[in-house]
């Protein structure tokens, strides 16, 4: 897709890229949002720099999107992305006047995280029969990292070997917006990171990656790859609809707020900047206490 404008776009777009340090998933939304919407503007009232838009040209883009059916969710999303562009262009002396500060996100149904119940995800690390080769062995792994660490994929296929510190038993995390954390490891899940790594540089000594985690073709795995591993186990264990490595990073915060864990913690452990982002997990385990409650209790 042409980017006319991408001289007003590259500075902001090289921005969240190369400082923010956002995936490429990220960057590639946030670019196709803004084109999108300087391209209608550009259409609709001649309009091609940030100083010349307004409140209104940005609630008839929204209405655009609406007639087209454009989930509210999704149009969050890009409003989303014009403010942080708008913001950046108000911070950077660009505009005199942020256009979207009056703009109002719409209204959205709370949608709860999809999670694999504990027993299953048991089932699947402990009784189920991988292929006993070096890609068995890794697809096993990105399960249980995925699983008991929380990481997202985007910092599963980017893991270095040297972000592990055997000695400590924990696992150095650089997520999103360059920020990083610290996520203790489970001493099984340690030894089976040791045993991988050992696999590996037997196999492979000319290994020219110094990540983590490489396929049986020697070069780190995808984040398509990973997708279709989790999908592919997962349907071993589970009817839910969605099986895909966000819902394991689900299942880990579920699990562990249903536990017991404090909710800051969980917060800490995931990498979020906002307790609020966290607090839906407790929501969903007062969703199942309910659903046990109805079950259960003779006047459920």
């Amino acid at each position: 897709m042409p980017i006319p404008q991408q001289p007003i776009l590259s500075p902001f777009l090289d921005f969240i890229k190369f400082e923010k340090r956002y995936s490429a998933h990220t960057y590639r939304a946030y670019a196709d949002d803004l084109v999108s919407f300087f391209s209608f503007v550009q259409v609709q009232f001649e309009v091609s720099q940030p100083a010349e838009v307004t409140p209104g040209m940005i609630r008839s883009w929204m209405a655009s999107l609406t007639l087209i059916k454009v989930q509210p969710r999704s149009i969050n999303r890009k409003i989303s992305s014009l403010k942080s562009f708008f913001r950046y262009c108000l911070i950077h002396g660009q505009i005199s006047a942020n256009p979207t500060k009056t703009i109002q996100v719409l209204k959205t149904r709370k949608r709860l995280p999809s999670y694999v119940e504990q027993d299953q995800m048991e089932t699947l690390l402990n009784q189920t029969t991988f292929p006993d080769d070096f890609g068995g062995r890794g697809d096993h792994l990105i399960l249980s990292l995925l699983y008991h660490t929380g990481i997202r994929v985007s910092e599963l296929v980017g893991l270095k070997s040297s972000q592990i510190d055997h000695a400590r038993s924990q696992l150095k995390v650089l997520g999103k917006g360059n920020k990083e954390r610290i996520i203790p490891l489970q001493t099984e899940l340690t030894e089976k990171i040791r045993e991988y790594a050992q696999e590996k540089a037997a196999l492979f000594p000319d290994a020219i990656f110094l990540n983590l985690l490489l396929t049986p073709k020697q070069k780190p795995p995808t984040a398509r790859q990973v997708y279709d591993t989790v999908k592919k186990y997962l349907s071993l264990v589970t009817t839910a609809e969605k099986k895909s490595p966000h819902v394991l990073r689900h299942s880990f915060a579920t699990h562990l707020t249903g536990n017991g864990a404090e909710l800051n913690a969980v917060k800490e452990l995931l990498g979020h900047s906002s307790l609020a982002a966290t607090q839906v997990y407790t929501h969903n385990n007062i969703e199942r206490l309910r659903d046990i409650h109805k079950k259960a209790h003779p006047k459920g």
